[in-house]
Order: structure tokens, then C-alpha cells, then sequence
């Protein structure tokens, strides 16, 4: 796959989504938007992927923000259907895969950053990262789900303050308030990152996309989690890979899933 903003590997059933635009801090136009919704749509439709890491070009940023030339000037409308065609294209699109999605974050994740990190599965980071939302600093709001996915994560009192003081975590504080899994240092970011995808593809690709839907429910407006979790139990039954679990399980040997 050829892209202007964004690289995308793929070996051994992992792939690597790395934003690249060095020059501006990874930032987030509507081009490197666009391209990370192909990119991500067409390894979810590749069987042979079964884990996406994503992250940042070199040392300094994962993706410091959004690309603030592009909308300095826009409407009321205009902002509006930005953060819509955001939100639909790209971060709740990644947070519905059925692939776990790692974000890995190399640096500096601020406001659109740190959005599109909260929309993967989980993350990873550096040492050196930095964290934020700091949008009130220039008259907005975060408009690609910040106000939502924060508060899921760390809580809403500590949402509240990192969104009103504009202000930024330290990686040892993202971990501390539930924003990151793991902290290392960046030399080891990506051996952890394609450590932990390993043991996730142990797994059944079919049962673990099953229980992405079911956790998302959770954080959905009319939606019950609960009913959702029963009928993909239920669903997991009927598949391939259920078989071959409870039958590698009970002839004490490790199953060979297929994702079917």
C-alpha cells in the first residue's frame, strides 16, 4: 500500500500503521485522515492480519494535534461537519474493528493525537510521551470524541481538568490514571508493542472481535452491554474456532484457530 502520509507494513500477521509527516509533528490533515480510513479498512478485510500497531514517524510525536491551518477560518458549519466526517471516518471506524488496534505512542498526543490514540483498543507509550487536550487553548473543544473517550478512561473529574487546564500528562501519569497499559522506554516501544500482539494472536480472531463488540457496547448511548455479550456468546458457538479451542482444550494441545 502507497501513501503520501502514512506508512503501512505487514508481516507475519501484524501490521504497522506509521503516520508520517515528520515535518509537522505527524499532525492530522484531511488527507493523512482519509488515508488512515484506507489503510485501516483494507487490513481489516486482509485474514492474514490479525493485529494493526500504530504509531508515530521518528522521536518526537505519535501525532501532536491537528493540522490547525486547515480550519482556521471555517464556519460554524464547516466545524461541525469536520468533527462529524472525523468521527465517522476514522476514530469511531478504528474503535469498531474487529482487529485489536495498539497505539503506541512515541511522543507528543495531543488533542486530535491523543483522540485518535483513545479510539484504539488500547495503548502503549514511551517514556518520553506527553499527553493532552488542549484545545480550550484555542477557543474550541476537542471535536474527534475527546470529550467522551477521556472520561471513560481516567474518570470525569480528571477528564474535566486536563480539558479546562489544557494542561498534559507525563506517560508515568497516563499510566497512573488508566490512559496507558505500559510505559517503556522508545527503544523498546514497538518490540512491546509486537510482543503483547503476539500473545493476542494466540487467540481466536473471530472470539476476540466478538468481545471488542461487546465492550464498545458498553459505552453506547441505548445500547445494553450485557445483551450484546450474551448473543456473541451465544454467535461464538457456531463458529470454527470454538470447536477447535474446547477441542484443542480437552485433547490438551494448542489450537490452530482460523478466524472463521
Amino acid at each position: 500500500m502507497n501513501y503520501e502520509n502514512i506508512l503501512a507494513t505487514s508481516e507475519n500477521g501484524i501490521a504497522t500503521v506509521t503516520i508520517n509527516r515528520p515535518t509537522k509533528l505527524n499532525a492530522l490533515n484531511k488527507a493523512t485522515i482519509a488515508e488512515l480510513h484506507d489503510a485501516f479498512e483494507a487490513l481489516e478485510n486482509d485474514e492474514k492480519v490479525r493485529v494493526i500497531i500504530l504509531t508515530g514517524s521518528e522521536n518526537k510525536a505519535f501525532v501532536a494535534g491537528a493540522d490547525i491551518s486547515e480550519f482556521a477560518n471555517f464556519s460554524v458549519s464547516e466545524g461541525a461537519e469536520l468533527a462529524a466526517k472525523g468521527q465517522s471516518s476514522l476514530f469511531d471506524f478504528v474503535e469498531n474493528l474487529k482487529t485489536p488496534v495498539i497505539a503506541a505512542v512515541n511522543g507528543f498526543a495531543l488533542g486530535g493525537g491523543l483522540e485518535l490514540a483513545m479510539a484504539c483498543h488500547f495503548r502503549i507509550a514511551s517514556d518520553n510521551a506527553k499527553m493532552g487536550l488542549p484545545e480550550v487553548s484555542l477557543g474550541v473543544i476537542p471535536g474527534y470524541g475527546g470529550t467522551q473517550r477521556l472520561p471513560q478512561l481516567v474518570g470525569k473529574g480528571k477528564a474535566m481538568e486536563l480539558i479546562m487546564t489544557a494542561g498534559m500528562l507525563t506517560a508515568e501519569e497516563a499510566k497512573a490514571s488508566g490512559l496507558v497499559n505500559h510505559v517503556v522506554p522508545q527503544a523498546e516501544l514497538l518490540e512491546l508493542a509486537n510482543s503483547i500482539a503476539q500473545k493476542i494472536m494466540r487467540n481466536s480472531p473471530v472470539a476476540i472481535g466478538k468481545a471488542i463488540e461487546a465492550i464498545n457496547a458498553n459505552f453506547k448511548d441505548g445500547v445494553d452491554g450485557y445483551a450484546v455479550e450474551i448473543k456473541n456468546f451465544g454467535e461464538a458457538f457456531g463458529t470454527e474456532d470454538f470447536k477447535e479451542g474446547t477441542g484443542a482444550f480437552l485433547e490438551k494441545r494448542k489450537p490452530v484457530f482460523t478466524g472463521k
